[in-house]
């Protein structure tokens, strides 16, 4: 029988407690069990943040990190039992680092910082990568992954084939060495979100693909306008739709010219909120990284810091959000990092800018 949200919210907070006295032989007083963790100011000779990273481990550390903030304090602890290395990589990252701890059963130990991510080559396909530019959306890669978009939003992907079904003329060369073995075959799948490809496959299976693409692309492209009506294709992936904005008009954001680029982890579907990343130049040929938010997000300040780590560790990194959503506490943040980033706060009506700085 599953648990009511009470109950593992009090079973995440005696969670807590017990690893703090195991492993900082520490009494906890008041303790906020939370549907993903625990979090804990212990009081005493010095003030510590501790927390217990249980669901969406990898997003833990700024609620952590926001609550020693807002207490003052320079001490914080996280336990976690996944991702616990990449929490480690990030709090590397800050002048006072956090000390991330592995959870192993009833015990925990300091964890050791994960090692910077690399990125997979996506398939070589160039005439599937031809029929989506031809389509009129925009090809973005990342984490090796071919995707068409219209205002960040995706609206076709290029997956491998399964065995034995249709394929597209898209052929990924063998390097092997073995002639014998069938190169893998790909195509084009067309929707917002694996859900919606699936349906569409079983519903438009005759459809010609640059066709199917630019009619669900058009679609997007109506809710994705200035002025446009709110609309579920106009809430989702919003960070994405103002990092599309943003390499358009690189100068709100005080860039010179930018790209799309990967995130430190493959993102979830276009449902799972998380902020964008891009990297360029600024005007004068600095390299720069910026991570795109929409939504007050605690955590996008370690996503940051991990974000120039993976793609350019000596580049500039800016934080872009709209202006309600640049918190005292983002900024705070920030400047705890050992390189502190810059925040760069858009207007709030960022959908209604058009053009380009061109």
């Amino acid at each position: 029988m599953a648990l009511d949200a009470d109950r593992i919210r009090a079973l995440h907070a005696a969670k807590l407690r017990a690893l703090t006295r195991d492993a900082l032989s520490l009494e906890l007083g008041e303790v906020s069990g939370t549907d993903d963790g625990a979090l804990a100011v212990v009081t005493g000779t010095e003030t510590t943040v501790v927390c217990l990273a249980q669901e969406r481990a990898e997003r833990a550390l700024g609620g952590a990190l926001a609550l020693a903030v807002r207490t003052g304090c320079d001490g914080v602890h996280v336990f976690a039992t996944h991702h616990s290395g990449v929490l480690a990589r990030r709090a590397a990252c800050f002048e006072t680092p956090p000390i991330v701890w592995q959870i192993e059963g009833a015990h925990a130990t300091v964890a050791e910082a994960a090692a910077r991510p690399t990125e997979p080559p996506p398939p070589r396909v160039p005439e599937l990568v031809a029929l989506l530019g031809a389509a009129g959306v925009e090809v973005t890669v990342e984490h090796g992954v071919i995707t068409g978009e219209v205002e960040g939003l995706e609206v076709a992907r290029i997956v491998a084939a399964a065995r034995g079904g249709a394929t597209a003329a898209g052929n990924d060369d063998d390097d092997s060495g073995d002639a014998g073995e069938a190169s893998t075959q790909w195509q084009i799948e067309v929707g917002v979100g694996a859900h919606d490809r699936e349906a569409f496959s079983l519903l438009h299976a005759d459809e010609p693909t640059p066709e199917a693409i630019r009619r669900v692309a058009e679609v997007v492209r109506v809710h994705r306008s200035p002025g446009a009506s709110p609309h579920p294709l106009n809430r989702l992936s919003a960070a994405r739709w103002l990092r599309a904005l943003l390499i358009r008009r690189p100068d709100l954001v005080g860039a010179g010219r930018l790209r799309a680029s990967s995130s430190p982890l493959p993102r979830g579907g276009p449902k799972e909120p998380a902020p964008a990343v891009a990297y360029g130049l600024t005007p004068n040929g600095r390299r720069l990284v910026v991570v795109v938010c929409v939504g007050i997000d605690l955590n996008v300040v370690p996503f940051a810091a991990d974000a120039r780590l993976f793609l350019d560790p000596d580049a500039e990194l800016v934080v872009a959000l709209p202006r309600r959503d640049a918190h005292d506490v983002i900024k705070n943040m920030s400047a705890r990092l050992r390189r502190p980033a810059q925040i760069v706060e858009v207007d709030d009506r960022w959908s209604a800018i058009t053009g380009s700085n061109s």
